[in-house]
């Protein structure tokens, strides 16, 4: 064989091993990319563990030691996914901030807010949509102390006041919270009926048929009821 044609081969085989190496080399990252992609998402956990997650949030709220955050952090991760550990139907309240409340940061809670914290059918489906398409394992109604929607109903049932525009909605649906705490004659009704309208959009969502019922038949997520204090910022459960 000439010498040209011997320059020639050895020159194609350091080529080509060079290409190998370059080609293993910059696989590497893509196999980095790859398994952080495989690592389980921060709503894979269970019922129980997101109740803890916020109820120890709240906590550090309740104590003043809220975490500091880095709100630009994962912010254009989130632009294309989302993973929210709990949703929460609160009130509207300008003095109830779950995010706050439970110490949590952009993308982790999934927030349903009306005047009153009840459940319409248009809540019902922002709930579903949570559970069914973002596989959010917890749910919550949170009411508040001294909520001014419950407030007014108890002077509709009581005092049979007539509220203008659209407010007779928001009465007529609390208002059932507000005949069942007044048949228990409680010292304070105002909070006895906060408490009534809890407990009674907790169950709208067990008795939602059938994404919420059969997830919670399944055990994939769990329904709890809490009131906010807005004196303390502590969350209590009920």
């Amino acid at each position: 064989m000439c010498k040209n044609c011997d320059d020639y081969s050895l020159s194609r085989r350091n080529l080509m091993l060079g290409a190998g190496v370059a080609l293993a080399a910059g696989a590497l990252p893509l196999s980095a990319s790859f398994a952080a992609a495989e690592e389980p998402v921060q709503n894979a956990i269970s019922p129980d563990e997101a109740l803890e997650r916020i109820m120890k949030g709240n906590e550090r709220y309740a104590a003043n030691t809220s975490q500091r955050r880095d709100f630009s952090a994962g912010r254009a991760a989130r632009a294309s996914v989302q993973y929210p550990i709990a949703a929460i139907l609160s009130c509207a309240d300008s003095r109830v901030a779950p995010e706050l409340a439970f110490d949590q940061g952009p993308g982790d809670l999934f927030i349903v807010r009306v005047a009153g914290n009840f459940v319409d059918d248009s809540g019902l489906a922002s709930l579903e949509y949570a559970v069914a398409v973002l596989n959010v394992p917890l749910l919550m109604v949170l009411g508040h102390s001294n909520c001014g929607a419950v407030d007014a109903t108890i002077k509709v049932v009581k005092e049979h006041a007539e509220l203008p525009g659209h407010l007779p909605i928001l009465t007529k649906a609390i208002g059932p919270a507000v005949v069942a705490a007044h048949a228990r004659h409680p010292s304070d009704l105002l909070a006895a009926a906060i408490e009534e309208n809890v407990k009674i959009n907790v169950k709208r969502m067990h008795d939602d048929k059938p994404i919420l019922s059969d997830a919670l038949a399944a055990k994939k997520i769990a329904v709890v009821g809490g009131v906010y204090d807005l004196a303390t910022g502590k969350v209590n459960l009920i």
